[in-house]
Order: C-alpha cells, then sequence, then structure tokens
C-alpha cells in the first residue's frame, strides 16, 4: 500500500473529523470528550500551525496529524501535535509516517521542539514508536489521564529538538 502524507484540503474534512472521532470515541489517548462536528471541525483544523494526512494511492484519508504551539512567548519554539489513524489502517506503519512528516514541518514552521504533553502510559504503540524516533520521556504524571471507563491511567510527557 502506497502511503503519501500532504497537507490537508477542504474536501478532507468529512474523513478528518471522523477519524478524529474515532480516537475520541475510543477514549483512551485523546483528551478530548466532545465530537467535532462537520463545522466545528473546519474551525478546529484550520486554527492549527498545520494539518497534515495520510492517504493512499486511491486518494482515501487513512490518518492525520494537527501541528501547533504548545505555549506563547518565550516558550512560543515548542510544538505540540496530535496523531489520529483510522481503526481499518491501524497497524500500516501509518502514525511512523505521519510523526515524521511532523518533525520536518515542525522546522518548516520555525519551531524548535516538539512536545507531547499527555501520552497515556497504556499507549504502548505510541510510547515505542516516540522512543524509536529519539524522543525522550520528561517523566511520569500519576493519574493523569481520565479514561472512558472512569478509571485513571498514568500520563508521560515526551519531547524531541528538532
Amino acid at each position: 500500500m502506497q502511503i503519501t502524507i500532504r497537507g490537508y484540503e477542504s474536501c478532507d474534512l468529512p474523513a478528518m473529523v471522523a477519524i478524529w472521532n474515532e480516537v475520541v470515541e475510543d477514549g483512551i489517548a485523546f483528551p478530548q470528550e466532545e465530537l467535532l462536528t462537520e463545522e466545528s471541525g473546519r474551525e478546529f483544523f484550520a486554527g492549527q500551525s498545520y494539518c497534515g494526512v495520510a492517504e493512499d494511492e486511491t486518494g482515501k484519508v487513512l490518518g492525520l496529524y494537527i501541528l501547533h504551539p504548545n505555549n506563547v512567548g518565550r516558550c512560543g519554539h515548542i510544538c505540540n501535535a496530535s496523531y489520529a489513524v483510522s481503526k481499518e489502517a491501524r497497524g500500516l506503519h501509518i502514525g511512523e509516517k505521519l510523526v515524521l512528516d511532523c518533525l520536518k514541518e515542525g522546522k518548516k514552521h520555525g519551531f524548535g521542539v516538539l512536545q507531547f504533553n499527555a501520552v497515556v502510559a497504556t499507549n504502548r504503540h505510541a510510547r515505542h514508536l516516540y522512543e524509536r524516533l529519539g524522543f525522550t520521556q520528561l517523566g511520569t504524571i500519576p493519574k493523569g489521564f481520565r479514561m472512558k471507563d472512569g478509571h485513571y491511567e498514568d500520563i508521560c510527557p515526551y519531547y524531541k529538538e528538532l
């Protein structure tokens, strides 16, 4: 399967909203609880510094990422990102392609560090990927994430210089 990562276009929004909402509904990785509508999704994605999508050779969007500042002012050189892959495409290494593209885009957009604030400790696939790509874990925040079923899991912040 040929996967291409590119900047999103307005025609991608329905697929992006659907994929984003899958991850939100899972309740085990994203902190958001509210689902996006087409309108709120349009505003949300337009408000990012950059959004990338992963598409297959037919043009079907299988995943996405958002990139934006993690803070302001003297910390404005640090960016943050989130990644979402459709359930049907998980396990195809699309997440890795999204992260690698995000690293390039972050640098291109003038950021010097990519920081993940809240990687859920039980998200072993993401943690393994980040560590393999050279991210450094900053520690552990006990019970920092409320799972969909109501119990709490630790979160692990990560960073990588760009």
